[in-house]
């Protein structure tokens, strides 16, 4: 039940065992257990009445647990008359084609010409699960990265829409420009992923960790489709991906790690780049999903920007 700012559970037959931080984002399923690993460190996690600072703790059947929340940053996001490509809207969400350049939401003193920002603007009401900084904001592109993004307006369309992406109903597909041919027509990139433990800002791949260890390291699946391959003077392919996990970077990571970094990426790919560009070749394509309130399916598709089609037409005419 909730009583104010703190959330209290009584661990179940069933429950007894999980990691406590894997419990906890399980009960309260919009925030992640990396959110929750953040409040046993910094001390707001009681069992049975006293602080628990491990988020590796097995919990007992039993088990009385309080979530203390911290008061939300009073930051103003001001709202901001920026066009936006609309391509679905109704009272409960909304999908927009976000351009290659914008930022999803205010971070790192950056709190204006955000995605956020517009969406003020644009619509009446925002879902607030995610706090002032990131309302309506359910997942996530990099400020790169072009494509879908859904919104949710309510509580209770954030709350289904990311149910659906943490189960992998809710399907993400992306097209992208890599460096070097394949010798094969599609792939299963499985890995390990986290932080870069040299480089704070970068992620990075490890080995797959084993079940039930205690680490940061989690799970991540990208799965791959050559569509086109550009051979002579050029090296590059086109890829379709689609996302079984939905990690940070996890695309642009992944590719790099298999020889085959984003063309245009300024953090993992080359740094000989031949295009004129102001980021990766990443494009959010498809995203598909059942619509939180009315249970109907939804598929939606976005096209190739110009200046990712552009680059794609010069290699077309120089096969």
């Amino acid at each position: 039940m909730q009583t104010g700012k703190t959330l209290c559970f009584t661990v179940d037959d069933d429950e007894s065992g999980d990691r406590l931080d894997l419990y906890l984002s399980q009960k309260k399923n919009e925030n992640s257990r990396s959110f929750f690993q953040r409040l046993i460190t910094g001390s707001m996690v009681k069992v049975n009445g006293k602080v628990m600072k491990k988020a590796s703790y097995s919990v007992r059947t039993g088990d009385e647990i309080e979530v203390e929340f911290p008061e939300p940053v009073k930051i103003d996001v001001e709202p901001e008359n920026i066009p936006l490509d609309i391509v679905f809207e109704d009272e409960y969400i909304a999908v927009i084609n976000k351009p290659q350049g914008m930022v999803v939401h205010p971070a790192c003193a950056n709190y204006s010409g955000t995605l956020v920002n517009a969406l003020l603007y644009h619509c009446k009401d925002l879902s607030g699960i995610n706090s002032v900084l990131r309302p309506g904001i359910v997942h996530r592109l990099d400020k790169d990265t072009s494509g879908l993004i859904v919104i949710a307006k309510t509580d209770e369309a954030h709350i289904s829409l990311a149910e659906q992406i943490k189960e992998k109903s809710a399907h993400r597909q992306y097209v992208a420009l890599v460096d070097n041919c394949f010798n094969t027509d599609s792939g299963v990139i499985e890995t390990g992923y986290g932080r870069n433990p040299t480089d704070r800002l970068k992620m990075a791949v490890f080995p797959l960790p084993s079940p039930g260890a205690d680490t940061n390291i989690r799970y991540a699946r990208t799965d791959y489709t050559v569509l086109e391959q550009f051979k002579g003077k050029d090296n590059y392919a086109l890829v379709r991906c689609d996302l079984h996990t939905g990690r940070t970077h996890q695309i642009r990571v992944h590719m790099a790690y298999i020889k085959h970094p984003v063309v245009g990426d300024p953090v993992y790919g080359s740094k000989n780049q031949k295009f004129a560009l102001n980021g990766q070749l990443l494009h959010a394509q498809k995203l598909s999903f059942v619509h939180p309130i009315t249970k109907r399916f939804m598929e939606f598709e976005a096209p190739i920007p110009d200046y990712f089609e552009n680059v794609l037409s010069k290699l077309r005419s120089r096969t």
